[in-house]
């Protein structure tokens, strides 16, 4: 037996109390020993900062609350830093890793995060607020929160690329976009994309 429970929340504890989590999916797993079977939990967790921060962790026990809690300590040793501008991605990205297909691209200020299911999860709990995504592929909640992590690796900000370039942000972008990179000002979709399809390009 299964339960996905993409909008559920569990209470967070501890030092690390300021972060926000999501249980994504709770699985009951049946043993078949000698004289009955023995069931145990599986708990997929999400936990994010809500300001770029994003990691995602699976705890396993003899008890629910114990597998959420073992999932959230897994997910805050592993989280990532994703870069943004604004509100929203810097760039498009494309990812296939294994079965699961995943696309996420900017959106304009105010769009929201058009998103489901697992993938929404990592979005939110990772503080992006504008974005639209897609999910082609495999439905299971666990690779799909893996492929959507590993994309979110993949984007990097026009100061990044300058930096690996050795030129000038105002020089790749502009100097409203490079303002809105510096946090002046948010940029629109448009700008964003039309920027990553330069900036990144060959870096």
């Amino acid at each position: 037996m299964s339960r996905n429970m993409g909008s559920g929340r569990y209470p967070s504890s501890g030092e690390r109390s300021e972060l926000a989590d999501r249980v994504v999916r709770v699985n009951r797993v049946a043993k078949v020993v000698k004289g009955g079977r023995k069931f145990s939990f599986s708990a997929l967790i999400v936990v994010g900062d809500m300001n770029g921060r994003v990691g995602a962790g699976i705890g396993k026990a003899r008890e629910v609350t114990e597998a959420i809690r073992k999932g959230m300590d897994v997910a805050k040793r592993n989280m990532i830093t994703v870069p943004m501008v604004g509100t929203t991605i810097p760039h498009e990205v494309h990812l296939k890793l294994g079965a699961a297909r995943i696309m996420l691209k900017p959106a304009a200020p105010g769009t929201g995060v058009i998103s489901g299911g697992a993938m929404r999860a990592v979005i939110e709990t990772a503080g992006i607020k504008d974005i639209l995504t897609k999910s082609h592929g495999t439905n299971n909640p666990i690779n799909t929160v893996r492929a959507t992590l590993a994309a979110l690796q993949q984007l990097k900000n026009a100061p990044q690329v300058a930096e690996l370039r050795g030129r000038d942000i105002e020089q790749m972008v502009g100097k409203r976009l490079a303002a809105a990179y510096k946090g002046n000002s948010s940029p629109r979709s448009g700008e964003v994309a039309a920027s990553a399809a330069g900036g990144t390009e060959g870096a």
